[in-house]
């Protein structure tokens, strides 16, 4: 055998010990393992469930200076012992000084010193014998598991606070801890007081590093854990440890996302979120209060935002009951980043930078108040710096001083509308698969399109997206929506195994499984699409697949590009002709004006003339565009002019020159 830190070779041998003869109760210690509630399940089954299953005694002494004492004194004939309880058994004995004289422990009270070498010096005589106690010391695991009780000097005192807080609700630690403190904190529990000393716990595995190896100075893959800190602060590094897989995973750590999907993706869309929201709500001198306008006055997109946060608040504290605190992280921040911020906030931001101050606009204010100050309650566990950042910049008009002193408020089912969410998200996932096709062409949403094509498989979808088809047309920039009753001649659509799902899922078989999948044909996809299952023939079983074990491709057709997900289908006309390039052009003209205007420091508010120079055909084309122009720039004016000091620019390929002044 080698030592597990240095590699050096070691010898074993036998040594007398003290034990603690487990086994005598292991059917207690089974019996009371039953009645926690293990994150996960299987590793209270499995891993801890079979290592009581085979309990073996604890060797409990160990041959070291430091340390408990064990409390046992043993006759010098060894013959007898006893254990000590208290300070108070302790002073019973006398004191042994370094001559050999005795004197009553009571008369050195004033220096006990419950560790060696005083205890050593005490001595008791019991019907003619000499007692000295052994000299081991306690296993510091032993110290571990007596921390219930050993916290609050119990049985001495705190009694009445010991049985209210014993068991524990929860306690947290790494897998290697089913040997070590969840195990002499059961056994202990079980021992003394005949039941389990913890009612929940959450088993987390190791941080791997980001290619999947066991981390150490060795092999120089470890990182300082104080740098990332000062780097990203201790909030982002927890919800990161916390969302990115659940806690009884091996992690995959992996800086990089620490600064794209938290710091970047939900923390600044939170703050930029509040920044809006204030900068805003300062201007209209808007105050938060208990009367807000009703929430069957508002509009169907404040409705919408305020019926999912109530879905959010179900789920987060569902979640949370389960200790699950992945998912609740996770709902909390799909929330936040795509519903608040690339949704709502971008959807309503004229509601909030026109000019008059009126009922629609309070109810924006309300609504986003709202938003954020729950927010901020559900980002508090994990994220508590962030989250009391926010709620006290919110000027918020509660008795608590602080995010931390809130109780979490619970959802309202009167405040859910199940159909307006699923008309919203069929919208969502259609601009979300318009874009992404956007993107694969290269064209800017900022350039109009004529037409998507979306097959839709009933009447009821088809009701539902024309309910939100305006939103659709607006967001992906299109002029319309075409729809056709059946997709089968417009896409393909071809099924590649997922790997990562079906390994674990069908062992031995997954090359099988693998290739009944590539052997899907457009129609198989799409009944599995639809019902998000399919039974297939593996041999001469039949094997029931699901959605989650494959990836769908689809063929784009000629003239257009196409993308499918979770049953939806969108077809993106990509042909641009002279009218939507002007548009574009528009649109992309205002982006650049609206840029200098913030480069210039103007407010939100402030009203600007624009002249601009450039050649005649481009000149036509903004003057064709202009109530568009300024209205979205807030410009009295738009003048052609000659070229001036004002600030060249190139927007699809044409020279502008450009000059805004502030009026």
């Amino acid at each position: 055998p080698h030592c597990w830190r240095t590699d050096n070779p070691v010898i074993y041998y036998a040594r007398d010990s003290w034990f603690i003869a487990s086994p005598r109760y292991r059917d207690e210690l089974v019996a009371n393992n039953k009645l926690i509630n293990w994150h996960p399940p299987e590793i209270g089954e499995g891993r801890f469930g079979n290592w009581l299953e085979e309990v073996k005694d604890w060797s409990l002494s160990r041959d070291r200076y430091w340390g408990t004492p064990l409390p046992i004194w043993v006759s010098e004939d060894g013959s007898d012992m006893f254990a000590v309880g208290s300070i108070e058994d302790l002073l019973k004995g006398a004191y042994e000084r370094e001559d050999g004289t005795r004197v009553p422990a009571s008369d050195v009270k004033d220096s006990v010193d419950l560790h060696r070498p005083f205890v050593d010096r005490i001595v008791f005589e019991r019907d003619g014998k000499t007692y000295r106690r052994t000299k081991e010391v306690v296993d510091v695991w032993f110290d571990s598991g007596s921390m219930p009780f050993a916290q609050l000097h119990y049985p001495f005192e705190n009694k009445d606070l010991f049985d209210q807080t014993f068991p524990a609700d929860f306690i947290a630690e790494g897998i290697d801890q089913t040997r070590g403190w969840f195990y002499t904190l059961h056994n202990i529990g079980t021992a003394l007081f005949g039941k389990p000393a913890y009612q929940h716990v959450i088993v987390n595995d190791l941080i791997l590093d980001k290619n999947g190896q066991k981390m150490s100075k060795s092999k120089g893959n470890t990182v300082d854990p104080f740098e990332l800190f000062d780097k990203y602060g201790a909030d982002a590094i927890r919800w990161y440890l916390m969302a990115s897989s659940p806690a009884w995973k091996p992690k995959l750590f992996n800086e990089e996302d620490i600064s794209r999907t938290i710091v970047a993706d939900l923390f600044r869309s939170l703050t930029n979120t509040y920044e809006f929201f204030a900068m805003y709500a300062n201007v209209d001198g808007y105050k938060a209060s208990a009367d807000r306008t009703a929430i069957g006055e508002r509009p169907e997109i404040d409705r919408w935002i305020i019926s999912r946060l109530n879905t959010v608040l179900t789920e987060y504290a569902e979640a949370m009951d389960d200790y699950d605190l992945t998912n609740a992280c996770r709902a909390v921040q799909e929330f936040a980043i795509e519903d608040v911020s690339n949704w709502y906030v971008r959807r309503n931001r004229r509601r909030f930078w026109k000019g008059e101050f009126d009922e629609d606009k309070r109810a924006a204010y309300d609504t986003l108040y709202e938003v954020l100050v729950a927010v901020s309650q559900m980002i508090a566990p994990v994220a508590p710096f962030l989250a009391e950042n926010l709620f006290i910049r919110l000027r918020l008009d509660f008795e608590q001083n602080s995010v931390h002193c809130c109780i979490l408020q619970t959802a309202d089912a009167s405040r859910v509308d199940d159909e307006l969410e699923h008309r919203m998200k069929q919208a969502q996932t259609i601009v979300s698969l318009a874009r992404s096709l956007r993107e694969k062409a290269r064209i800017k949403t900022r350039q109009p399109l004529r037409r998507i094509l979306l097959p839709v498989d009933s009447p009821s979808m088809r009701r539902e997206v024309q309910a939100v088809e305006d939103v659709i047309l607006e967001e992906i920039n299109v002029k319309a929506i075409e729809y056709v009753s059946d997709d089968t001649n417009i896409v393909r659509r071809s099924a590649k195994p997922n790997f990562k799902v079906i390994g674990k899922k069908y062992g031995d078989q997954t090359k099988v499984v693998a290739e009944a999948i590539r052997s899907l044909n457009n129609d198989h996809v799409r009944k599995l699409e639809q019902s998000s299952v399919l039974a297939v023939s593996v041999g001469e079983a039949t094997v029931q697949i699901d959605f989650e074990d494959v990836e769908i491709v689809s063929e784009d057709i000629e003239g257009w590009l196409v993308a499918s997900e979770r049953g939806v289908t969108v077809a993106l006309d990509t042909e641009i002709d002279e009218g939507l390039e002007k548009e574009g052009l528009a649109r992309e003209f205002v982006s650049r004006i609206q840029k200098l205007r913030k480069d210039a420091g103007y407010n939100v508010t402030d009203r600007i003339s624009l002249e601009f120079s450039t050649d005649d055909e481009t000149a036509e084309d903004l003057q064709a565009m202009r109530s568009y122009i300024v209205m979205e720039t807030l410009a009295i004016t738009l003048e052609r002019g000659e070229r001036s000091e004002g600030v060249d620019l190139e927007i699809n390929g044409r020279h502008v020159n450009v000059r805004i002044m502030r009026v």
